[in-house]
């Protein structure tokens, strides 16, 4: 459940988490918080990796006091030939709030239900990518095992 707040930009290598394919972007991931206001100190990278890749940071002072909610946590709904759907649910006291369904079409690389929130949609598409670069691994690896 990454941080409503978190605007991913790029996936982290070699991060400090202890189990990083348990993440809630599927990865770690660098990038910048959009609750801090402009005139504050930005977050560092251990902020970045203890509370915005990982959400309910209760402790985060940039964490706005007036929000609708303090996570929001992916999975993959379906996967078919051509559309992957992607389900987000936006958590606020570990209680569901908003929640819907993304769908990307793999064969136009586009969403074609994104999120209208950019912030979410753009850790949709981590999520996405993780899944997608972890799911071509796993593909590989199995091709190998048969071909043996």
């Amino acid at each position: 459940m990454a941080c409503p707040f978190f605007m991913p930009v790029e996936r982290l290598e070699g991060g400090a988490w202890l189990h990083p394919s348990r993440l809630p972007l599927g990865d770690g991931w660098r990038g910048f918080c959009t609750a801090a206001s402009p005139d504050s100190p930005k977050p560092g990278e251990q902020h970045l990796q203890s509370f915005c890749n990982l959400g309910y940071a209760a402790s985060c002072s940039y964490l706005p006091h007036d929000r609708s909610a303090d996570a929001v946590r992916f999975s993959i709904a379906r996967v078919s030939d051509n559309v992957i759907a992607v389900r987000y649910v936006c958590e606020r006291d570990h209680r569901p709030g908003e929640h819907g369904t993304l769908e990307f079409v793999k064969a136009e690389q586009r969403w074609i239900l994104p999120h209208p929130d950019s912030r979410i949609q753009r850790m949709a598409e981590c999520y996405l990518e993780s899944y997608q670069r972890k799911a071509s691994s796993s593909n590989s690896v199995t091709a190998s095992a048969v071909v043996s």
